[in-house]
């Protein structure tokens, strides 16, 4: 390749004004050349065309920590707004959905807090969010109580739980509410590791209620198998992650394809792990679109999906 074929666009600076719109400032670091800004673009552009791609079936994945954070308004929003098919995520966001959503208090923190006295004050840690235990576990134990009084006994998949959960809520920042009223399935393969699994594994031992995690999986696998297209908006790691593209490869992977996160690959984690190494796998294709973005999803996700909103407004488009 000649130096032509490398040197093909210029570096352009940022120019500000007071009038700069969200869509300007994101086309804007599309040419600011640094140095994570060019991925907040593309990242920006692939999932505009996904979501607006007819032919493909749509998933968003994300760990429970951000429900935690003022992003869960920003989730909900994505959902209410039709972007994707499926929501694949952690216990924990259904730990963190239900207490907010109920009355739960959690306060803005900071990283380096005595937590041997936030221990004594009764007040859990996430790492810069604080949350009273009475905003937590015993708020979800009586939550989850009362909804599962109201299910008949038998076997129900985590995405049937979740989906009585949504229809209890009335907040309206709730994404368990939303992806409820907009019949989204919310896949949660490791709901045994939260408290909301707890509290059904508990309630298990007085009424016959069972889980059946099999139920999911054949419904995520007919999904797969009757898409033409398949994409992903992948926040984080763990669970939520692996799962969204274990079930890819049987599509032979995802034709769009946008990590965020803050994960190095170099520890061979799956969390770090970039889209090229699951280009190995065959959980995204070799063709796809794709993108990483090397960044907290509680400051950029919020500049993707507005720029996504207003580019949307400007073309017309739902």
């Amino acid at each position: 390749m000649d130096v032509g074929g490398i040197l093909q666009e210029e570096v352009k600076d940022i120019e500000l004004h007071l009038k700069l719109s969200i869509y300007e400032l994101v086309k804007q670091l599309g040419s600011a050349g640094g140095f994570m800004a060019s991925h907040l673009y593309d990242a920006a552009e692939i999932l505009y065309e996904m979501i607006n791609d007819k032919d493909c079936y749509k998933i968003v994945s994300f760990t429970g920590n951000l429900i935690s954070t003022g992003l869960r308004g920003v989730i909900a929003k994505m959902i209410d707004e039709g972007f994707f098919n499926a929501i694949i995520t952690t216990g924990g966001a259904l730990d963190h959905d239900i207490a907010r959503s109920f009355g739960g208090k959690y306060y803005k923190g900071f990283f380096n807090a005595d937590d041997t006295m936030l221990h004594k004050l009764n007040i859990h840690r996430l790492g810069n969010v604080f949350i009273p235990v009475d905003s937590y576990g015993p708020l979800i134990e009586k939550i989850m109580f009362k909804i599962l009084d109201t299910l008949p006994e038998g076997e129900y998949s985590p995405s049937r739980i979740a989906f009585e959960i949504g229809k209890h809520i009335t907040d309206e920042n709730s994404f368990l509410k939303k992806a409820y009223q907009k019949n989204v399935p919310v896949y949660v393969p490791g709901i045994v590791d939260s408290a909301v699994g707890t509290q059904i594994f508990f309630y298990s031992q007085t009424r016959k209620i069972k889980l059946n995690l099999f139920e999911d999986m054949k419904q995520i696998l007919d999904s797969v198998f009757e898409s033409k297209k398949l994409g992903a908006l992948i926040i984080g790691g763990g669970i939520s992650k692996h799962h969204t593209i274990w079930w890819a490869q049987f599509k032979e992977g995802l034709n769009y394809s946008v990590y965020i996160t803050t994960a190095s690959e170099y520890d061979g984690s799956l969390s770090g792990a970039q889209p090229r190494e699951a280009i190995t796998w065959g959980k995204i294709h070799p063709n796809a679109k794709h993108t990483t973005l090397y960044c907290d999803a509680t400051i950029c996700l919020p500049i993707i999906v507005g720029y996504i909103l207003e580019k949307r407004s400007m073309e017309g488009k739902k």
